[in-house]
């Protein structure tokens, strides 16, 4: 019997539906367009939003290779049509030119990756944005922030400690730099939606 190679997180499966709603606000309930997903992990996310957006194309992506196994399974169990096999990107490293793509960008999806990445994968994940979006796009981040320089929670603060213990140029970043950044590639923060477990969903438009 072949195994099943689907990871499942279950985080992802308690904040996708709240992530989904945000994206149905904005995203275009017709016509054609691709969606890119920097670091997919397990690949939950992906599956669980081209089920909604079948007439939107999914294009997952994520530095772990052995990521991708999970990737590819999970489209192959929900038998998504509308789901690209992933690809590698490291944000940290990418070259947004080197990203092209035979249908247009509508959006990106960025999910509980900058506070599990140096700096440098914010700066890359922004200056992609930036790049291949066009003028109204919109980029999608999840995950946990400080706000003010300050923790929104008492579990933000152990679980930050926990995560620069395991890597020094790791941490919960603060939302103030992170909307900055996007601001240096002609990105707008738009909307903050407060999410379940002391997360937040920060939506960008592209000048």
């Amino acid at each position: 019997m072949k195994s099943d190679l689907r990871r499942h997180s279950p985080n992802c499966e308690r904040n996708r539906a709240p992530i989904r709603s945000v994206l149905e606000r904005y995203l275009p309930e017709q016509g054609e367009g691709l969606v890119l997903e920097l670091a997919s992990g397990t690949g939950q996310h992906t599956a669980f939003f081209a089920e909604r957006f079948g007439h939107l194309t999914w294009q997952p992506s994520d530095l772990d290779e052995e990521a991708h196994d999970s990737i590819k399974a999970w489209i192959a169990h929900e038998e998504l049509g509308n789901v690209r096999p992933p690809m590698w990107v490291d944000a940290a490293t990418v070259n947004p030119a080197d990203l092209a793509f035979d249908l247009p960008v509508s959006a990106m999806v960025n999910i509980n990756m900058i506070h599990i990445s140096p700096w440098p994968a914010c700066q890359g994940l922004m200056a992609t944005a930036g790049h291949i979006l066009p003028a109204g796009g919109h980029l999608f981040m999840y995950g946990p922030y400080a706000r003010g320089g300050m923790h929104t929670a008492p579990s933000n603060v152990s679980f930050d400690e926990s995560l620069r213990a395991r890597n020094p140029a790791w941490g919960i970043r603060n939302l103030e730099d992170v909307v900055a950044c996007a601001a240096e590639n002609d990105l707008d923060h738009i909307e903050t939606v407060e999410m379940p477990a002391n997360n937040l969903t920060v939506v960008y438009r592209r000048r």
